[in-house]
C-alpha cells in the first residue's frame, strides 16, 4: 500500500484560494527558511517574556522583543494532538488523534501535512526530537514528509542521558542530554542546507517528565528562593516546580544556539523562526493566574505563547491581541512563503498572514474549540464556555473565577449551540478506531513494534501503567502471549531484532515470533540483566516507567506474507521463573 502525495487546494480563506500548482523554487533566497520550536508540557507562564520572574530565557524573548508575539494563542490540553493540529492545520479528532499511546496517538494516512507541504515546494524538511504521531510507516515522520529525522516516536522518553533514540529508522545511542543532543542536530541540518530552503521541525521533550536537568541548570534552581507560584500555591510541589523551571532555562539556551547558528550561517534574515509549546503546564506552578494545567480544557490548560520572528518582514515588538491556534500554523507558514498547493481537506485554521504584516483583520466572530476525552470547550474573543456549559468574560475575568452566563444569556446559548454542532460535526466515532499497527511498506526497510503497541494474556505486566516508554515483565508460562494486531504491506524476507533483558538463571527459554502461518524461533542463550535506569537522574521522582539497557538478540529471518493477522510473540519453553523482560521487536526487510 504506496502512500502517494497528493498537490491539492487548500482553502485558507477568500483572500488565499488558489486553484493552480507553482513549482517548487530551489533557491533559499527566493523562500524563506522555516524553524519552528515546540517544546513539550511547558506552560505560558514558563517564560520572563510573561511576566514569570522565577526564571530567565531572554533567548526566546528576543523572538517577541525582534518579531511578533500571540497575545491568546491555543493548543491542545496535551501532547499528540497539539502535534497532529500543528501538521494538519485540522482539529486533531478529524485526523484519528484520540489518544496519546498504543495507537490512538497516530494521524490518519489522508492527511497531508506541513512538512509534505513544504517538501513539494521544494524545500527540505527535517523533524528532530519527539514526533508522538505514529511509529511504523508510513505514520513515521520520513513518512509524513521529513526527509531526516532523529529523536522518538514515543509520547515520552524514559532517560535523558545518551538514551537509544533512532534515526531514519535504524536505533542509534544519543549523545550527551537529549535536548542539546536534539539541538546539535537540527543545527547539523540547517549547515547542510543553508544554500536551499529547509524547514526544521524541532519538538523538545521537556519539560515533560522525567524530570532530568544537568547540574549546570539545576545547580541555579536547587536552593533559589522563588518568587512567583501558582494560584493554588498548597499544590505545587517544589521540586517537581523547581526542575521544571531548570529544564526551560536549559530549552532557552539550546534557542540561544539555534538563533545563533542561523547568524553564523548568515541566514538569519530570510529565517522565519516559530516558538510554542504543545499544552499547559505539567504541573502547578506561577502560570498567569489563570485556571486549569496540562489536561485541561480551561484557558491555563491550552494558552500557549507564540512567537514568529522574520527580520526585515515582520515588525519588531508587536502584540497580536486576536485569538489563533495550532490549527493555524500550517495555513500562516505556508502563506508566508507563497506555497499554494496544499492539502485538498477543508482546514480548520486560517491564515494569520495579514495579522503578522500589520493588516486590520478583525476575526470577531471567530470560535476555537478545545477538546480532551469528550470535554470540549469554545473560545471568542470574549468570552470561554467551559465543558459545563459556564461562560467566562475573559477580558474581565482572565482566571475563570465568576460565572456569568446568566449575564449573557444569548451568547451562553449560541456558544453552547456551537459547541453541540462541533461535537456533532467532529467527535461522533472519532475515538471507535482498530487500525492495525503495519510491518513492512514498500518504501522503507524498518519496523519498529514496541510493547508499548502490545497487548498480553496471562500475568504478564507492563512496567508501568503508562504505556509510552514500557517494558513487559513477570513472563513465566508458555500459554502467555504478547500480541500486536498488524498488517503486513510488503511481502518478503525480514530480519528479526528482539531487545531483552534476563538474568543467567533464566537463559535457556524457547522464543517464537509468528504471523499466520509463518514462524521464527530462537532459544535465548546469552544472559544480560541490568539495573533500571533513570532514578539517579530525575530532580523529582517520576510517574511513568524507569528503562532499562536492553539487548538486541538476532531471531533469524522470517518470511511473512502480504495480508492482516496477529504478530505473536511466544515462549515455547521456560527452563527459569521466566523467559526474558521484552521491550522491542525490530524488523528489517531484506
Amino acid at each position: 500500500m504506496k502512500r502517494t502525495l497528493i498537490f491539492p487546494i487548500l482553502i485558507f480563506n477568500i483572500s488565499l484560494a488558489v486553484n493552480c500548482f507553482q513549482p517548487p523554487i530551489a533557491s533559499a533566497e527566493d523562500r524563506p527558511n522555516v524553524v519552528v520550536i515546540l517544546t513539550d508540557d511547558q506552560g505560558w507562564g514558563d517564560l520572563s517574556l510573561n511576566g514569570n520572574k522565577n526564571l530567565q530565557t531572554p533567548n526566546i524573548d528576543s523572538l517577541a522583543n525582534e518579531g511578533v508575539s500571540f497575545d491568546r494563542f491555543y493548543v491542545c490540553p496535551v501532547c499528540s494532538p497539539t502535534r497532529a493540529e500543528f501538521l494538519s492545520g485540522r482539529y486533531h479528532p478529524r485526523s484519528g488523534v484520540f489518544s496519546t499511546s498504543a495507537g490512538g496517538e497516530r494521524m490518519n494516512l489522508d492527511e497531508q501535512t506541513i512538512a509534505e507541504t513544504f517538501k513539494a515546494a521544494g524545500y527540505r524538511t527535517g523533524a528532530f526530537g519527539k514526533w508522538h504521531n505514529g511509529m511504523q510507516y508510513p505514520y513515521h515522520p520520513n513518512g509524513r514528509g521529513f526527509d531526516e529525522f532523529y529523536g522518538f516516536c514515543s509520547g515520552h522518553w524514559g532517560n535523558y542521558f545518551s538514551p537509544p533514540l533512532e534515526h531514519n529508522g535504524q536505533i542509534v545511542k544519543g549523545n550527551g542530554f537529549l535536548t542539546n543532543d536534539l539541538t546539535d542536530k537540527a543545527m547539523t541540518f540547517m549547515e547542510e542546507n543553508r544554500r536551499s530552503p529547509f524547514f526544521a521541525y524541532i519538538p523538545y521533550n521537556t519539560p515533560h517528565s522525567p524530570m532530568q536537568v544537568p547540574d549546570r541548570w539545576w545547580n541555579e534552581f536547587e536552593d533559589k528562593e522563588l518568587e512567583m507560584h501558582n494560584r493554588d500555591p498548597e499544590k505545587e510541589n517544589d521540586l517537581h516546580l523547581r526542575a521544571a523551571l531548570a529544564m526551560c532555562e536549559n530549552i532557552d539556551w539550546n534557542v540561544g544556539r539555534i538563533l545563533q547558528k542561523l547568524e553564523e550561517l548568515k541566514i538569519s534574515e530570510n529565517t522565519i523562526v516559530v516558538y510554542f509549546c504543545d499544552n499547559g503546564p505539567n504541573g502547578y506552578r506561577w502560570n498567569g493566574g489563570m485556571k486549569g494545567r496540562k489536561g485541561s480544557t480551561d484557558e491555563g490548560g491550552v494558552r500557549s505563547p507564540l512567537l514568529i520572528r522574520w527580520p526585515n518582514n515582520i515588525a519588531a515588538g508587536k502584540q497580536i491581541t486576536q485569538i489563533s491556534a495550532a490549527i493555524d500554523l500550517l495555513p500562516t507558514l505556508a502563506d508566508l512563503c507563497n506555497i499554494h498547493s496544499i492539502p485538498e481537506k477543508p482546514l480548520d485554521g486560517i491564515s494569520l498572514k495579514s495579522l503578522l504584516l500589520g493588516k486590520v483583520d478583525s476575526q470577531k466572530t471567530r470560535m476555537i474549540f478545545s477538546h480532551w476525552r469528550n470535554r470540549v470547550s469554545v473560545r471568542t474573543q470574549q468570552f470561554r464556555l467551559d465543558h459545563q456549559g459556564k461562560l467566562f468574560d475573559l477580558s474581565t475575568d482572565p482566571g475563570q473565577y465568576t460565572n456569568v452566563a446568566e449575564n449573557y444569556p444569548e451568547a451562553t446559548d449560541r456558544l453552547k449551540t456551537a459547541v453541540e454542532k462541533w461535537k456533532e460535526k467532529t467527535l461522533m466515532g472519532y475515538d471507535q478506531q482498530s487500525r492495525p499497527f503495519l510491518i513492512g511498506h514498500a518504501d522503507y526497510r524498518f519496523t519498529q513494534m514496541p510493547a508499548r503497541d502490545a497487548t498480553t494474556s496471562g500475568n504478564i505486566q507492563r512496567s508501568n501503567r503508562f504505556p509510552n516508554c514500557s517494558y513487559f515483565t513477570n513472563w513465566s508460562h508458555e500459554k502467555e502471549t504478547i500480541t500486536w494486531n498488524a498488517k503486513v504491506l510488503t511481502s518478503g524476507s525480514y530480519d528479526v531484532e528482539l531487545y531483552y533483558t534476563c538474568p543467567e538463571a533464566d537463559t535457556g527459554s524457547l522464543i517464537q515470533l509468528s504471523f499466520n502461518e509463518a514462524k521464527l524461533q530462537k532459544k535465548l542463550e546469552k544472559a544480560h540483566d541490568p539495573p533500571l535506569m533513570g532514578g539517579e537522574n530525575d530532580r523529582f521522582k517520576r510517574a511513568e516507567s524507569y528503562v532499562k539497557d536492553f539487548r538486541p538478540m538476532k531471531m533469524g529471518t522470517i518470511q511473512l506474507k502480504k495480508g492482516t493477522g496477529t504478530l505473536t510473540l511466544k515462549a515455547l519453553e521456560i527452563p527459569g521463573s521466566q523467559a526474558m523482560e521484552f521491550r522491542l521487536l525490530m524488523l528489517t526487510r531484506k
